[in-house]
């Protein structure tokens, strides 16, 4: 992961600000980002769409809220570790909250008791802690089979697989069965949103593109983004 971090990091410098006098100044990397979206489009037509829509059809739908609940608790985990970074004491303690009582009282958090508590979900990973701490998000990236990201969040996951519970299960066919659930899960869960892009979208990619680096910005600064679009100038990180 390092290793691709640094070829990224080379290839933007390599490409400079901009691709042409129309081209985006968040996305210089288009025609490649392009191209890497549309062997993702294949891959999920031909192999992610299919199985997702099979498991929402066959599994029964309090199992697959289970599941995605067990995910869900998961990541408050790690997000505890990001608001904590960002010193957002009240996060981190909704964030600490919500995993000891799904953890303890949810069954190892397929019951989303927290919720039901009325304790807040704040979401959190280590591009979210390095955008709060004024890391620009650089140029936008589409990686293979991973999809939306950018040059910041990319350098980050090497961070997240590291606070990654399910990504660092020691036993290995353990930790591979609950990777392939847990994508499985996350694909039903865009079944509804992919569907209403293809019914209403002319350019996919732009429009994916804009909603990812809209969204990403906006739970960056907890939907209160500056006026100012200083997170996505293009910048070189040392």
């Amino acid at each position: 992961m390092k290793s691709w971090a640094s070829l990224l990091h080379i290839s933007f410098l390599l490409s400079g600000c901009a691709t042409g006098p129309h081209a985006n100044p968040r996305d210089p990397l288009e025609p490649l980002n392009r191209t890497v979206y549309r062997f993702n489009d294949a891959v999920d037509s031909a192999l992610l769409k299919p199985v997702a829509t099979a498991y929402h059809e066959v599994v029964p739908t309090p199992v697959r809220h289970g599941i995605s609940n067990f995910f869900d608790n998961l990541q408050d985990a790690w997000s505890f570790a990001n608001n904590a970074l960002q010193l957002k004491g009240r996060a981190a303690t909704d964030s600490l909250s919500r995993f000891g009582v799904n953890t303890f009282l949810g069954l190892g958090g397929i019951l989303d008791v927290a919720s039901e508590m009325h304790i807040e979900k704040h979401t959190k990973d280590f591009g979210h802690t390095l955008g709060f701490w004024g890391v620009a998000a650089g140029p936008y990236l589409v990686l293979p089979l991973l999809g939306p990201s950018s040059l910041r969040d990319t350098a980050a996951l090497t961070v997240d697989q590291q606070g990654d519970i399910a990504a660092n299960i020691t036993h290995v066919p353990t930790r591979n069965s609950v990777m392939v659930v847990r994508m499985i899960d996350a694909r039903e869960g865009l079944l509804k949103a992919t569907g209403m892009l293809e019914q209403v979208a002319l350019d996919k990619y732009a429009f994916t593109r804009d909603f990812y680096l809209q969204h990403r910005r906006n739970t960056i600064f907890d939907g209160n983004p500056p006026d100012d679009d200083s997170d996505h100038q293009c910048a070189v990180l040392d």
